[in-house]
Formats: C-alpha cells, sequence, structure tokens
C-alpha cells in the first residue's frame, strides 16, 4: 500500500468516489476496507465471465474494456473505461456475484480493488467516511447506468450510419465541442457498434466525402447536422 500513498493518493481524493473525504482520512480509510493494488499487463483478464466478484475496481492507471462473448469467442465492447472510473460494482453490489461479463486489460492497467463488503460493514470506530463513500458509490452507480442507455440508444438505431451519427453526437456531447477525440479505435468501435470493421470504415469515409463529418485517426469534427 506505500506505493498506492505516493502514487495514487492525490488522485484518488479528485474522483468521484471519494468526493468529501479529505486526504488525511484516506489512508486510513484505505487501511480499514481492506483496499488492495493489482496490475495488469495488456490483454489480460481482470475479471472473467461466471467469476465470483467480492470487490469493486478503480481504475488508476491504463485502459479497460468490458466485453461480452458468445460461445463461439466473438466479442462485443460494451464499454470502454477510463483511468477514474469503476468497473465491477453491478456484481460485487448484487446478490448474483457471478459475472456476466468480462474485463479486460486494454493497456497495462493498475487496479485499486475495495473489497464491497467492507465498504457497507462499517468499522466499531464508526468511520464517517464509510457513510460518505456509501453515498459516493450510489451516485457513480446512477452516473454508470446513463452510460449504458447511451449504449442502449446506439444499438436500437437500425441502420450503420445512425449508429455512428448516434455516437458521434454522444461524444461531441459529452466533450461539449464538434471538435473531439473518440477513445476508441477502429477495431474498438466497430464492436462498440456491433457492426463490421469495413463496414464502419466505408460508412465513415463516405460521411466525409459528403461532408457531415471530418476525421484523421481519432480526432473528429461534426460538419452538417448528422440527426
Amino acid at each position: 500500500m506505500q506505493k498506492l500513498y505516493k502514487e495514487y493518493l492525490s488522485e484518488l481524493k479528485t474522483m468521484k468516489l471519494f468526493y468529501g473525504i479529505q486526504e488525511s482520512e484516506m489512508t486510513a480509510m484505505l487501511g480499514c476496507i481492506g483496499a488492495y493494488l493489482k496490475e495488469y499487463k495488456k490483454n489480460q483478464y481482470i475479471i472473467t465471465l461466471e467469476e465470483n466478484v467480492e470487490a469493486v475496481g478503480i481504475l488508476l492507471s491504463g485502459k479497460v474494456d468490458m466485453i461480452k462473448e458468445d460461445l463461439w469467442g466473438n466479442k462485443t465492447l460494451l464499454v470502454s473505461m477510463q483511468k477514474g472510473e469503476l468497473f465491477g460494482e453491478s456484481f460485487s453490489c448484487g446478490i448474483v456475484k457471478n459475472a456476466t461479463v468480462s474485463f479486460v486489460a486494454d493497456t497495462a492497467s493498475m487496479i485499486l480493488f475495495l473489497p464491497f463488503s467492507r465498504i457497507l460493514r462499517t468499522c466499531n470506530m464508526s468511520c464517517k467516511f464509510h457513510h460518505r463513500l456509501i453515498e459516493n458509490m450510489v451516485t457513480v452507480i446512477a452516473e454508470k447506468n446513463i452510460v449504458l442507455m447511451d449504449k442502449v440508444d446506439i444499438l436500437s438505431k437500425k441502420t450503420l450510419r445512425e449508429k455512428i451519427a448516434t455516437y458521434l453526437l454522444q461524444e461531441a456531447s459529452k466533450q461539449q465541442s464538434l471538435y473531439f477525440d473518440i477513445p476508441l479505435g477502429r477495431v474498438q468501435l466497430a464492436e462498440y457498434l456491433c457492426v463490421d470493421r469495413s463496414a464502419l470504415t466505408r460508412e465513415l469515409n463516405t460521411m466525409k466525402a459528403e461532408g457531415y463529418i471530418d476525421f484523421d485517426k481519432n480526432t473528429f469534427r461534426v460538419l452538417k447536422n448528422l440527426e
């Protein structure tokens, strides 16, 4: 935990999960709830399908993908998580703790795990941060549900162009700009939209040629109304 205190403590206090918890309280809190660090290599599984999930993961560095795999090994990217985001809370907080999806490190990643049962169970000292942590957890889970609703909105679209347009407009709205970077490469974007990569590339090039969008790698600009 000493490495955590030196390298990540100041960053943790800026995360939504720890809102209202003073840095001076953070050390005691992490020890009280039994927090622990684990490092993962690129493409290494963090949580596998059907695994019993007992802890909430917080991404301290790197990138983590939530994926769904079918019986034939085909993968669908559900959510790509960045630094500071939580994962695994839907299972560790629920009655059924077996994961129905997998979590994979998209890049080398450092994860802080918080045993959920220890978060809920206040210690003998009745540390006030326990109550704040629970309140923050509810807020963060609610926000993540909105993200999943955005994914449902995309998948509800009938055409490939509509799916692309919905995704790009969602990103533009999040970043409050018509000129923005997306966090997904072409392979990941095709998986996220549940479309063929070649078809995605063709449609993006067509939309660019028609003057609706412009892009260079992961940097996009919306030029016309896509709705």
